[in-house]
């Protein structure tokens, strides 16, 4: 019998794995997820693979059925256009008011922000398919620093909360998004920057609308809705 150390680690391993394979798209949402195969591609037991979907159904990653067992959580068509206008509504509001309110000090950090992630790798030359945490990191940064300089705790908290409720849905997208040519990730932040730093609200909202609706496009446009 392995040591329950041993043990959490094989255990965190499998996660990392089947995680990693969620996010990165090869395993699709809406997929079926059978112990067999599972448990043949991460050589690990029925009991530690029931026990990782279980913590990522917790996540929302993995949905649970009574009739189908396990699944990749599948992509809502309604939900996602749902969520992504009242994104637009919502981070839009707190971009302009950060816009209009002209802080230096939001605006260096949007500058370093930007930089940041101008100059991080984003995929990974081992592995072309996925999108490098360094670059993840930076990418998050960079739209939590736009928000926050709305000025109001509770509109920044709203829009945060709706970032990460689209957090699969993006992660989806940066596996497909390397398929869609006219796609420039970096072209769509500096356009950002650029209007907000020259206090242009009315282009910086459109810039961050229109790179948030990109994103819901090419979801739509690679997988099927359930």
């Amino acid at each position: 019998m392995a040591p329950p150390a041993a043990s959490k680690t094989r255990t965190d391993d499998v996660y990392a794995g089947l995680r990693a394979d969620i996010l990165g798209g090869v395993l699709a949402p809406g997929e079926r997820l059978k112990f067999r195969p599972l448990c043949a591609r991460y050589t690990a037991s029925v009991s530690l693979v029931r026990e990782v979907l279980s913590r990522l159904a917790e996540q929302g990653l993995v949905r649970a059925n009574p009739q189908v067992g396990f699944q990749v959580t599948p992509i809502s068509e309604t939900d996602l256009l749902d969520l992504t206008t009242t994104r637009v509504d919502i981070e839009g509001l707190a971009l302009r008011r950060a816009v209009e309110r002209d802080d230096l000090t939001w605006r260096s950090k949007v500058v370093a922000a930007h930089y940041t992630l101008a100059n991080t790798l984003r995929r990974d030359p081992a592995d072309p398919g996925r999108v490098t945490p360094d670059w993840e990191a930076a990418h998050a940064q960079f739209h939590d620093v736009l928000l926050a300089g709305c000025g109001s705790e509770r509109l920044y908290a709203i829009a945060r909360g709706l970032r990460d409720s689209a957090k699969l849905y993006r992660r989806w997208s940066e596996a497909l998004d390397e398929q869609d040519r006219e796609r420039d990730p970096a072209a769509e932040h500096a356009a950002i920057t650029e209007h907000a730093l020259a206090g242009d609200a009315d282009r910086a909202v459109a810039a961050l609308a229109g790179h948030i609706r990109l994103t819901t496009d090419l979801i739509l446009k690679a997988r099927p809705a359930s």
